[in-house]
């Protein structure tokens, strides 16, 4: 099957990109400028500045001299070609590859279309997704590469699919100036009274080649949908970073979140199109005029959601004193790794998620890595030994399941044990059904070491009747057990112990056990 390529053009796309930082800018003639022949001249115009008349290569002066209220900034061809990049890194979420266009477009690999809705839907989405990141788009998928670029700056339609085939008749009322890699011939055309292309494509070979040599003949192949050119894709740099220099030092925290917010978003896009997670990221503030100034982030759980990097960002800069203005921010990403996705519950569960991650991701920044920590299954049948704190590590996201499939259904409540009984049930998808011993709920509170013995009092038939903790006599309430855990026999210390959940009033569930054979009963742990 023959190539299919998308071109994505951004009309004046370093313009939407000053806008887009300077949201002040918006509605007023603003006009890029460089330096070419010892003046400044108009590389990029707003469409306010173009429609009072301010055209690229006019000089700066007679630009300011025909509008004095004119608005202008430096243009600067490298940091214009990493942010085209940047956005071009986001597309990856519906292509394989993609080549730059500088300065206002880029071609996609459109081989992947039929994962989207075929390649109408394609287009549909790599347009929303440029709306989505602020930038108007115009986008155009062909077989071949000129006529994909062609229609998408110069064609009326906003996105356009052209069928195999059906170049040279898409192509026949453009106007000449589509041919601007050659504007040799563009300006020759015109001179033979040609404004089409389709014109150009009527024309007999000889006669084009008589009149406009090689560089015409080649020409009217392309317009002839004679295209042999590849999409060559460009090359990820290895590091992802997103570097923002302010148009005016900050030196309040609002302004740097605002521009962090920009950067963020960006360095989101751009994750989520290599399918990649951010676990630790470095901001770098450049403060003037000390330098450089770090700030590590370090994240509870991968992620790729601009909000929640935002809002550890703001929690982390709150508790930052600074030695001066932030000229410069730069976010790196030190270490990601693959997102797999996480499905979406119903219900309250995505805000609490959303809350909790925050917390864990603020804990991990403010306390260090090392503050967070999980419990890490021991070689030891004893509960006080059979986990053992280690690093937190977060769950790992599993694909195409859903999360509310991943948890147990929650238990209704069991009847409540009457005194000195022995209530044994779980439940199950039909209902309450017997569950054996070792089964029994386990605490979250559990007492240091082997537990704290305890004064009882117990009835005739030796059933629990109160209890001694906390300085006080406690009535029991109700009991459920005995459950006998013991083990680790061929040790130096084997144990076996009896274990009761016991109610007690003013205190509630406690886990309590007597050793088998002996007396005396322990308190060691508490249920919530």
């Amino acid at each position: 099957m023959s190539q299919r390529v998308a071109y994505v053009h951004l009309p004046r796309f370093p313009v939407q990109r000053r806008v887009l930082d300077e949201p002040g800018l918006a509605g007023q003639p603003l006009a890029l400028v460089h330096e070419a022949k010892g003046a400044l001249r108009v590389t990029f115009a707003s469409g306010t500045a173009q429609r009072e008349g301010i055209r690229a290569g006019m000089t700066l002066t007679a630009a300011r001299a025909l509008l004095p209220a004119l608005r202008d900034g430096l243009y600067d061809a490298v940091a214009e070609a990493q942010a085209l990049s940047s956005l071009a890194e986001g597309f990856l979420r519906f292509t394989p590859a993609f080549m730059l266009s500088a300065p206002d477009g880029l071609w996609l690999d459109a081989s992947a279309a039929s994962l989207f809705g075929g390649e109408a839907g394609l287009v549909e989405k790599v347009e929303a997704q440029a709306r989505a990141a602020g930038y108007r788009a115009r986008v155009v998928l062909a077989s071949e590469p000129f006529t994909a670029r062609a229609l998408a700056r110069f064609g009326a339609a906003t996105r356009a699919c052209v069928a195999p085939g059906g170049s040279e008749r898409a192509l026949a009322a453009l106007p000449v100036q589509a041919l601007e890699d050659a504007p040799e011939v563009v300006a020759s055309l015109r001179a033979l009274g040609l404004s089409t292309l389709g014109e150009l494509s009527a024309l007999q070979p000889t006669q084009v080649i008589s009149r406009l040599g090689a560089q015409g003949l080649r020409a009217q192949r392309l317009v002839r949908g004679q295209d042999e050119s590849r999409l060559l894709p460009a090359v990820l740099p290895e590091v992802v970073e997103e570097v923002r220099t302010l148009e005016a030092p900050a030196e309040s925290l609002e302004p740097l979140l605002f521009a962090l917010k920009t950067a963020l978003d960006r360095l989101s896009a751009r994750l989520r199109g290599r399918q990649r997670a951010a676990v630790r990221l470095t901001l770098t503030l450049v403060l003037e005029p000390t330098g450089p100034y770090p700030v590590p982030l370090a994240l509870a759980r991968p992620t790729t959601d601009p909000k929640l990097l935002l809002d550890l960002v703001r929690h982390r800069l709150e508790s930052v004193r600074l030695d001066g203005p932030v000229a410069t921010l730069v976010v790196t990403v030190d270490e990601s790794c693959e997102d797999r996705g996480q499905q979406g519950v119903l219900g309250d569960a995505p805000a609490g998620d959303a809350a909790l991650e925050a917390v864990l991701a603020r804990l991990a920044t403010a306390l260090g890595p090392e503050a967070l920590g999980s419990p890490v299954l021991a070689d030891d049948h004893r509960p006080e030994a059979a986990h053992a704190p280690g690093p937190f590590r977060p769950p790992r996201r599993e694909p195409g399941m859903f999360a509310e499939a991943r948890r147990a259904p929650p238990a209704p409540p069991p009847p409540p044990p009457a005194p000195g009984g022995r209530l044994r049930t779980c439940a199950g998808a039909q209902g309450v059904q017997a569950q054996p011993d070792w089964q029994l709920e386990r605490p979250l509170r559990l007492l240091s070491g082997e537990g704290e013995p305890i004064e009882v009092e117990l009835d005739a038939l030796g059933a629990l009747r109160s209890a001694r903790v906390l300085g006080r006599r406690r009535k029991v309430l109700a009991v459920t057990g005995p459950e006998r855990l013991g083990g680790q026999w061929w040790t130096e210390s084997p144990f076996q112990r009896d274990y009761y959940r016991v109610h007690l009033e003013g205190l509630g569930a406690a886990w309590v056990y007597r050793r088998a054979g002996e007396g005396e009963f322990f308190l060691h742990g508490l249920f919530d």
